[in-house]
This record gives structure tokens, sequence and C-alpha cells, in this order.
């Protein structure tokens, strides 16, 4: 599967030089991962944040989500958001920093 690699160039751009941020192909697309821990990634037109387990009931109420599932198994503290709710770069914005934050929470890989 294709990424759309415009979204990828935003989220590098909102990203910024963050030594500690890594690009890795996964998922047949693209991960953003913080000191080898994936916080948000490229699928198709869609974007992957990693929210955590608590965070997951918050993030599915906002508009353009659905369960991150490509197994028949959602994948807790995952989400999908839709390509169409991410016209605003203060709309990627939040989500990058939000999967930024709990990736960085986490100890490093």
């Amino acid at each position: 599967m294709a990424y759309d690699e415009g979204l990828a160039e935003r989220i590098r751009g909102h990203l910024g030089p963050d030594p500690e941020v890594t690009e890795k192909k996964m998922f047949g697309g693209l991960a953003f991962l913080h000191r080898g821990n994936m916080a948000v990634g490229v699928s198709g037109d869609d974007l992957m944040v990693r929210v955590g387990p608590d965070a997951t009931e918050a993030a599915l109420a906002r508009p353009g989500t659905r369960v991150f599932d490509m197994t028949g198994r959602p994948m807790r503290g995952w989400i999908l958001v839709d390509g169409s709710a991410l016209a605003e770069d203060a709309d990627l914005g939040a989500w990058v920093d939000q999967g930024h934050a709990f990736a960085a929470s986490l100890p490093p890989k």
C-alpha cells in the first residue's frame, strides 16, 4: 500500500529536526518513532496516532477518527485519523504532538 507523501512531508515539517525522531517503513506506510517508539505514521491517506490506552476513548470522540485495526484485532492505544480531517495544519499538529508526547513518555527501545 502506498502512503500519502504529502502528509508525510507535513509531519516532517511539524516535527522539525529532532535527532530523537527517526522514520521507518512499516505497516505498508511510514512510521515516525521517538527513541524507537512509534508516535505517528502514515497509512494510505490516513494518520496513525499512538495515543495510549487511557486516551483512546477521548481521541475516538474527535471528528474523523476510528479504531486502528489492520488484522481484525484492534490495536490498544492506537487510532486512525482520516486524511480529510487533517486539512488544517493545526489539526495535524495537534495529533502529531499527542502521538509524539505519548511516545516520548515511554522508555527508549
